[in-house]
């Protein structure tokens, strides 16, 4: 068998400077000379006899070819650091590292309190967390590059059948408005009323703003009735628009809860009315699961969540309906 015409160097700069768009920020990004990265690169392509870039405009563009070695090298370096930590795992949680995706609530309110309680087990574990979309997420369990997400959107139907999605726990999205608000003196609002509010809300196509146009819709109220007056890329931005004043907003209430017990902001009921999505753990089954990932879905997902879910699929548990699922960020 003949030598392979490529290393995993020559791998690891080809995939730095497809993601960077030059071949100087991929020398910064790998801390190497720009002199070196255009050496490996005129090595790699007299190799294997193809040319990897074009090299007529400003940003580096891959060839066909180029294009062709990127898909399989990304493949071979995610082996390669499977392999990897699963050598790590030999240690017995001595070290290696754990690596979980989120969407945007669940990974800046949710996460981040799971995460420590874990690094107070395993102190020796580095942990990266990941906050992306549902579909950037998902994609990423599926490739390998995450352990394993919590997501609050729906899994792009391509990976539905590849992936283990179980259920987790409901998020609940409650109502606010700013304590000056006239409503917020009654004890529940009515539905109708939703019409007369002045909203503040995420972008039309984030997880969270269909959820709430979707179970709205259940109730009878008609979403496009209701008054959008701004619209913002961050809860955080949110829930300083209400407070100052400007309108309501739903919001998660893992998201608010700081606010609520401080009183700078009002939650305000709706009668006979509750909006939830269900959260949803996602898992690669064909992939290898580091002693970390088990540990943390089996002693630190437990509990923060009152249903009855075992991760281990070799002993299915008991699976709740879903209550509501969505595309995009949330």
């Amino acid at each position: 068998m003949s030598d392979l015409p490529f290393t995993l160097d020559q791998l690891r700069i080809l995939k730095a400077i497809a993601a960077e768009g030059s071949f100087k920020r991929a020398a910064d990004s790998l801390y190497v000379s720009q002199p070196a990265v255009s050496l490996q690169v005129q090595n790699l392509e007299r190799q294997l006899d193809v040319p990897l870039f074009d090299r007529g405009g400003r940003r580096a563009q891959l060839t066909e070819a180029g294009h062709l070695l990127l898909n399989y090298g990304e493949k071979i370096l995610t082996l390669c650091q499977e392999t990897c930590r699963a050598l790590e795992d030999l240690q017995n949680l001595q070290g290696g590292t754990l690596i979980i995706g989120a969407s945007q609530t669940t990974g800046t309110y949710l996460l981040p309190r799971m995460i420590g309680l874990f690094r107070q087990k395993y102190p020796d574990v580095a942990v990266q967390l990941h906050v992306h979309s549902t579909r950037r997420t998902s994609w990423s369990v599926a490739n390998g590059q995450i352990d394993l997400a919590i997501i609050g959107g729906e899994v792009p139907p391509e990976l539905q059948d590849s992936l283990d999605i179980i259920p987790y726990a409901e998020d609940e999205l409650a109502l606010i408005l700013p304590p000056s608000h006239p409503l917020a003196r009654l004890t529940v609002i009515q539905k109708e009323d939703l019409y007369r509010l002045q909203f503040i809300a995420l972008d039309s196509q984030s997880t969270i703003r269909k959820v709430i146009d979707q179970v709205l819709a259940r109730w009878g109220i008609e979403a496009r009735r209701l008054k959008i007056e701004m619209e913002l890329n961050s809860i955080e931005a949110i829930k300083t628009a209400v407070q100052s004043g400007l309108g309501a907003a739903f919001l998660s209430l893992s998201a608010i809860e700081k606010e609520l017990q401080m009183g700078i902001l009002h939650r305000a009921p709706i009668e006979g009315m509750e909006v939830r999505r269900m959260l949803s753990v996602i898992i690669n089954p064909n992939r290898y699961r580091s002693k970390a990932a088990d540990a943390f879905c089996k002693e630190i997902l437990p509990q923060f969540t009152s249903l009855p879910v075992n991760f281990d699929k070799r002993d299915k548990a008991f699976v709740p309906e879903v209550v509501a699922e969505a595309d995009g960020e949330g």
